[in-house]
């Protein structure tokens, strides 16, 4: 693995536990990557699967240096939608304007670093 493989390793899993925090302090359980099946017989991978009461939600992480656009969240959503999670979370760096829109109407939240970071302070 090269240095800058490294690096970028490392910062994925620091997004990852910074989210870990996050959701912990928030009062959610947190599970770590888990792979479950869809109905449509496809395995579905979420980063975490964070759970609040009977909410269970899907979480994915892209630690991105490009803005995150609409085709990744409607992805999120058939994926959530197909084993049964409503209202998933996708966390990034920026979100384009139609990513945002989206998510908006489908009620999908979009948490940058910078917002867990505030939220854990």
């Amino acid at each position: 693995m090269s240095s800058g493989e490294k690096a970028k390793s490392k910062t994925r899993l620091d997004l990852i536990e910074l989210a870990r925090r996050y959701f912990r302090k928030n009062g959610y359980k947190v599970e770590s990557e888990t792979t479950l099946e869809g109905y449509r017989g496809l395995s579905r991978k979420f980063d975490l699967i964070i759970q609040k009461s009977r909410l269970v939600q899907g979480v994915w992480i892209r630690d991105w240096k490009r803005t995150i656009g609409v085709n990744v969240v409607i992805n999120l959503d058939k994926a959530s939608e197909d084993v049964g999670f409503k209202n998933p979370v996708l966390i990034g760096g920026q979100f384009s304007g139609h990513a945002k829109s989206y998510a908006n109407r489908r009620k999908i939240t979009l948490l940058t670093k910078q917002r867990m970071s505030l939220g854990l302070r």
